[in-house]
């Protein structure tokens, strides 16, 4: 297939593209099948060469353990084997990339995972656990007492969107993710804002639950279009639209919740989209990889191990964009 980045530039109100070779698509290759793990490697082929779903599912499979939830450092920066609902929310969102039937082994070994781990009384799963401390992490991995309220719904509200999608209406699996999803949207329509993160699970959720619009008015009493403009407003409220500051860290920019040219968010941005876009190519480096702009405190060989496995999902992430929005033939 041809590969080609583009780089856009306003021109008196039209748009001038100029292709990269595949030479940088070829170094981006090059340098994953080099330094990172098979798991992206065989995301990078499935999304952009000639792989195949089953060799992603096997490779996500290493991640999963025995009662169905997903840990081994699935998310690199905190490195707990055993099962998070966290981890569980890494392994999940690469199920729906894939768009993963609910027939899959993987599929229903996960929900059991998820009926298994959920908190009835807080309507939801917990962030981060105890034993997250045990082994090395970032520090806003770090269990303190107290703390879990700051994550609020996530990643609990795609938690609970995962068990809609992949069950049956009338199992116990759908009635615990509608459960937490009613209470996670009168959760949302009660805030004046919410950090990128939590933002980002809201969206995954809104678009999943899309098939569900009379079943969302029915258990949550809120209709889908009042809760996607407020996810919508949120999300606008939330992005970093000051160009000159982009590069100073970690900072939500709009393609965090921009991820195609068909989101209501799109026109309300204008030019932004196209110079988040040309900021994330200058971004790149020489081996078309890009790095992470954040550091863990402690634990520094690992946190080098992490950094590179982050170089491999940023590559997924970020070439997915350029595709989305036409810089990728």
């Amino acid at each position: 297939m041809t590969i080609s980045l583009i780089i856009r530039k306003e021109i008196r109100g039209e748009v001038e593209v100029e292709k990269i070779k595949q030479k940088k698509f070829n170094l981006t290759k090059e340098f994953l099948s080099q330094n990172c793990r098979e798991l992206e490697i065989a995301r990078f082929e499935y999304l952009f060469g000639n792989g195949s779903k089953e060799n992603v599912i096997e490779k996500l499979k290493r991640y999963q353990n025995t009662d169905g939830g997903f840990g081994h450092g699935i998310e690199p920066d905190f490195w707990l084997p055993n099962s998070s609902p966290m981890a569980t929310w890494a392994g999940g969102q690469i199920l729906l990339e894939i768009e993963a039937s609910k027939e899959e082994p993987i599929v229903q070994k996960m929900l059991f995972y998820l009926v298994n781990s959920y908190n009835e009384d807080k309507g939801k799963w917990a962030s981060v656990l105890p034993e997250f401390n045990e082994y090395p992490h970032a520090p806003w991995w770090h269990f303190e007492e107290g703390l879990e309220e700051r994550w609020s719904y996530n990643p609990s509200v795609e938690l609970a969107a995962f068990l809609v999608h992949w069950s049956d209406a009338e199992t116990k699996f759908a009635q615990i993710g509608w459960d937490s999803l009613k209470k996670a949207v009168t959760y949302l329509m009660n805030q004046e804002e919410m950090d990128k993160h939590e933002i980002n699970n809201f969206q995954v959720f809104i678009k999943i639950i899309k098939p569900y619009k009379s079943t969302l008015k029915e258990k949550t009493g809120y209709s889908y279009e009042v809760v996607f403009e407020k996810i919508v407003e949120l999300a606008y409220q939330c992005m970093n639209k000051d160009i000159s500051s982009w590069d100073s860290g970690y900072v939500p920019l709009p393609l965090d919740f921009i991820d195609n040219p068909e989101s209501p968010l799109y026109e309300r941005v204008g030019s932004l989209v196209a110079e988040n876009l040309n900021f994330y190519k200058e971004q790149m480096s020489e081996y078309g990889v890009w790095d992470i702009s954040w550091v863990w405190d402690r634990y520094p060989i690992e946190f080098e191990k992490a950094r590179i496995y982050w170089k491999g999902i940023l590559a997924v992430e970020r070439y997915k964009t350029f595709k989305a929005f036409g810089y990728l033939n």
